[in-house]
């Protein structure tokens, strides 16, 4: 009985601390949400209070009504630009890391040894090559040139050799005696059963091209190819700065992250586990 009692102290004890700590990381999401309804005196004012004295729906409204800055279209924009760099990277990191870690070839190793060589390389030192290619291309303020650049992931392609090295090899030997060669047993056999590490990688990958924020800068100078974390950035400037404006357009922002985490929370625990990201 005493045993027992310890072991309900341990589980209340631990309960206890879960929530503490839960409500701690749920602060600054809090926070986005109070500024962003509250006035821009209530957001500055030395008298914090926890909630504002006035709660202004009609910030919400201000944004997406807001004439000068596109947020509507920036939101649209990022999500193309994320899904379809997610798509894009999981596509060709997973063919080669499939390709790196199954198909023989004595020049694997070498290859695969300088595709984590450019990891060394800081992205400063191609960042200005990259960008006078594009230019060259034409692509200034096109999807094209914020989507195609960022397409090939070494990173990703590294997690996907890690992965399929230790795939079971059984299940593509049966594929191979049902007659299907490299391509079908990757994309019948190989695809269905890692999903959870393309869950892993894919969520990582949409996150950085959310978040990206130098290269649509750089790339997308025309308002029409404005990304979210671009129209965050309008919002405070050297002659103005619209906190509430800026409170609201980051918390709607934030909404498409959380989004994917929960709808794919199971099997990127599932792919972290099995492909030993840290």
């Amino acid at each position: 009985m005493r045993d027992d009692g310890l072991v309900r102290a341990g589980r209340a004890l631990r309960l206890v601390l879960l929530i503490a700590l839960a409500l701690l990381f749920l602060i600054p999401f809090w926070l986005l949400v109070r500024n962003g309804l509250a006035g821009e005196r209530d957001i500055t004012s030395p008298d914090w209070t926890f909630l504002p004295r006035e709660v202004r729906w009609s910030n919400v409204r201000e944004v997406f009504g807001d004439s000068s800055v596109p947020f509507a279209r920036s939101l649209l924009n990022s999500a193309l630009i994320a899904v379809a760099t997610t798509l894009g990277t999981l596509l060709l990191a997973s063919l080669a890391g499939y390709g790196l870690a199954r198909i023989p070839y004595r020049h694997a190793n070498k290859v695969f040894h300088g595709i984590l060589g450019t990891l060394l390389v800081p992205a400063a030192v191609t960042f200005v090559p990259s960008f006078v290619l594009v230019s060259s291309l034409g692509w200034i303020s096109t999807l094209r040139g914020l989507i195609v650049p960022t397409l090939f992931s070494a990173f990703a392609c590294f997690v996907f050799r890690q992965y399929f090295l230790g795939f079971p090899r059984e299940l593509e030997d049966a594929a191979q005696i049902d007659g299907l060669g490299y391509w079908r047993t990757y994309w019948l056999v190989v695809v269905p059963n890692a999903r959870p590490v393309f869950a892993a990688v894919g969520t990582i990958v949409f996150l950085g091209a959310w978040n990206s924020f130098l290269w649509p800068l750089v790339i997308g100078q025309d308002q029409s190819a404005w990304t979210v974390q671009v129209v965050l950035s309008s919002y405070t400037t050297a002659q103005v700065v619209r906190l509430h404006e800026l409170f609201v357009a980051a918390a709607v922002s934030i909404l498409p992250l959380l989004l994917v985490f929960l709808c794919f929370q199971r099997w990127i625990v599932a792919g972290v586990e099995r492909s030993g990201i840290d």
